[in-house]
């Protein structure tokens, strides 16, 4: 079965989201653009929405989102109870952030990173497995419990 990919971004993420998008279809994922399909001016929530309630539903196993900070969409992307998005610059971060935090979605800042990087953080991020125990323990806490 292919894992499913859901990508968003803005305007400021369009082109390195492209070449996200390229990588991931040549590697063999099925992926979903929620857009956004320009470089035009746009409003990064209206895009990671719905990436993050597929993302959420499991209808999509995890996602990608590129804005120029990677903190915009990862801010939205967190206000989903179900969606545990880390902003990932570079390598490690990449891997810590699936590695101890389980993260469904890699939020990349388009801005800082090159192409080459972006593409080692996304390898990464597909390939690196949740450790569980301690983490797992973890991750439990981190939803809210209203008293």
């Amino acid at each position: 079965m292919k894992i499913k990919i859901a990508l968003a971004s803005d305007h400021a993420g369009y082109y390195l989201k492209e070449k996200i998008k390229k990588y991931l279809i040549d590697s063999g994922y099925e992926i979903k653009d929620f857009g956004c399909h320009s470089p035009d001016n746009v409003d990064y929530p209206d895009f990671i929405h719905p990436a993050a309630r597929v993302v959420e539903s499991g209808q999509f196993d995890m996602g990608f989102t590129v804005c120029g900070s990677g903190n915009g969409m990862s801010m939205t992307a967190n206000k989903y109870p179900g969606i545990r998005c880390a902003l990932c610059w570079n390598e490690e971060t990449s891997k810590l952030a699936r590695a101890h935090n389980n993260a469904n979605i890699c939020s990349l800042p388009g801005r800082f990173i090159s192409d080459a990087e972006a593409q080692v953080i996304v390898k990464t991020f597909l390939e690196t497995d949740f450790e569980g125990g301690r983490h797992k323990r973890r991750i439990e806490k981190i939803p809210l419990k209203r008293v």
